[in-house]
């Protein structure tokens, strides 16, 4: 069985806390690597052997220096990153910004809960929808 990889993408360290010990609280097979901006994530994600593991992205949508959806277009464009399921997690509301989300390839946006039992939540919904089942 292939390793199980979440990259987290978040500027607010108190959230990246918050969503990678609810992820530890659900499954501790489940490696976690967090990065405090776009930048940091593309960086470490292009060296990842992408073909070895199980790979799930979470994005903030408003990090400084590269954005989510700046992210999620370089991840889209390119044919080694192109196949990763990345999901948007934000607090912004703005329809037009979540639709660009869409359009620009990402596999669901959910809106940033304001208290830890909604990361949680998160956390759940992450492992049924991405690493309950058997990938090859």
């Amino acid at each position: 069985m292939k390793p199980k990889i979440i990259y987290i993408a978040d500027d607010d360290e108190d959230d990246r806390l918050f969503i990678s010990d609810a992820i530890r609280k659900l499954d501790l097979e489940i490696k976690i690597v967090e990065a405090a901006d776009g930048d940091d994530l593309l960086h470490l994600i292009e060296s990842e052997n992408t073909e070895e593991a199980n790979i799930l992205i979470l994005l903030d949508m408003n990090m400084p220096r590269v954005t989510g959806i700046e992210v999620l277009q370089t991840i889209r464009a390119n044919n080694k990153l192109k196949h990763i399921p990345a999901v948007m997690i934000s607090t912004s509301s703005d329809k037009t910004l979540i639709d660009e989300a869409y359009q620009t390839g990402i596999n669901a946006f959910i809106k940033k809960p304001n208290n830890y039992d909604g990361f949680i939540k998160i956390a759940q919904a992450l492992q049924t929808c991405f690493f309950d089942f058997e990938q090859s």
